[in-house]
């Protein structure tokens, strides 16, 4: 019933994501966009090659490329993948964030078109995502900086769903257990009793699940609520529940995307950075917005009755609110969802890659999609 009620801004924005993105997905087929500069996408493949956004374009392509066949999308893609993968010349780049990079990426290429090169990608980078994980302490170690061998972070929940591909592919549960630790020690550490999220964790080497102390990360500040590590958890235990089915993850996605519901409905569904954050200056976060909705349109799918229509109900709403006052559908901007910001002290409000994607892909969950890319 609510799908029917929107059915007609849900396809009038696809139709809008499809006229936009087949003219850009030429223009910047060379390129591996982050943002844009004068309405022109920017290319991390001159600048940061093993930077963590940069599978999110040849996801976004992969994503269109199903939902519409059109072999434009297929085209940049793949070059996506070919560009992406001068990565592996720079090793020492490469950390947690390897399955946002090739999973979207190569694991899309090979799970919709069967390129065994693409699964041979996509398995190196399991076996490296695998590796990083400390026996001792149970966890996945989060970036390359020195002296955080203890850290770890939220958005690994998005990460570990390569592991699971990986599992199933090769029939050895070696890489689902390490998954499950992980999302295990977030659940326990990561999730506060009150919904909220600790973006970064320290943990101790050498025993599991004593915590040496937080980080505010990419928040206003310790303690505070990063919006976008909210939606990384109320995402990411959603895809651990559809991978493994323990209703424990369910709940979990639940209560942080209560949370999550609960302040974004205070500011007329348009998300803050931070939803501890002074009222003055207004920052906002339009990319927490798109991936929690594609987390609360899963969850939705998984719930029944009012408890759905809850959560179904918050995600369009979110969507529409961000598609009324975000996006930008002109020509002159190569981007689409506007008013995304990196973190809290940094930056201006802008467009960020990862942000089309989500919105993009929330949109497709909305118009029926089965393909899962995680």
């Amino acid at each position: 019933m609510i799908i029917n009620q929107n059915q007609k801004w849900i396809d009038q924005t696809f139709d809008k994501i499809d006229k936009k993105l087949k003219e850009t997905a030429i223009k910047s087929r060379y390129k591996i966009p982050y943002s844009v500069k004068d309405g022109v996408h920017t290319d991390m493949a001159k600048t940061d090659i093993t930077w963590w956004t940069n599978g999110f374009w040849g996801g976004l392509m992969w994503l269109m490329y199903e939902a519409t066949k059109n072999p434009e999308y297929l085209l940049t893609a793949k070059e996506c993948e070919k560009i992406l993968l001068g990565s592996f010349e720079q090793i020492d780049g490469l950390h947690h964030d390897v399955g946002f990079m090739f999973h979207l990426t190569s694991g899309a290429s090979y799970r919709l078109t069967g390129d065994k090169h693409s699964r041979r990608n996509n398995l190196l980078v399991a076996m490296m995502l695998a590796s990083r994980y400390n026996i001792k302490g149970e966890f996945i170690r989060a970036w390359n900086i020195p002296n955080s061998e203890g850290w770890t972070i939220i958005d690994s929940m998005m990460n570990i769903p390569l592991l699971h591909w990986a599992s199933q592919e090769v029939k050895d549960d070696r890489f689902k257990h390490i998954a499950v630790k992980q999302a295990d020690m977030c659940a326990r550490d990561h999730v506060r009793e009150d919904g909220t999220i600790n973006h970064i964790v320290m943990h101790d080497l050498n025993e599991p699940g004593k915590v040496l102390g937080t980080k505010a990360g990419q928040g206003y500040g310790e303690g505070s609520c990063w919006s976008r590590g909210q939606s990384w958890a109320v995402y990411g235990f959603a895809l651990s529940y559809i991978h493994t089915k323990d209703e424990k993850y369910l709940e979990v996605a639940k209560r942080v995307a209560d949370l999550f519901v609960k302040e974004t409905e205070k500011t007329d569904w348009l998300p803050r950075c931070d939803f501890r954050q002074p009222d003055e200056p207004k920052r906002y976060d339009s990319t927490a917005g798109a991936i929690s909705a594609c987390g609360l349109i899963e969850i939705a799918k998984h719930t029944k009755g009012e408890e759905s229509k809850k959560y179904l109900s918050a995600a369009i709403n979110i969507l529409i609110a961000m598609e009324k006052n975000w996006c930008d559908w002109s020509k002159e901007n190569d981007s689409i969802l506007q008013m995304g910001k990196e973190e809290y002290h940094y930056g201006e409000h802008r467009n960020i890659i990862y942000g089309d994607f989500f919105f993009t892909e929330a949109i497709l969950k909305l118009k029926g999609s089965q393909f899962l890319i995680w």
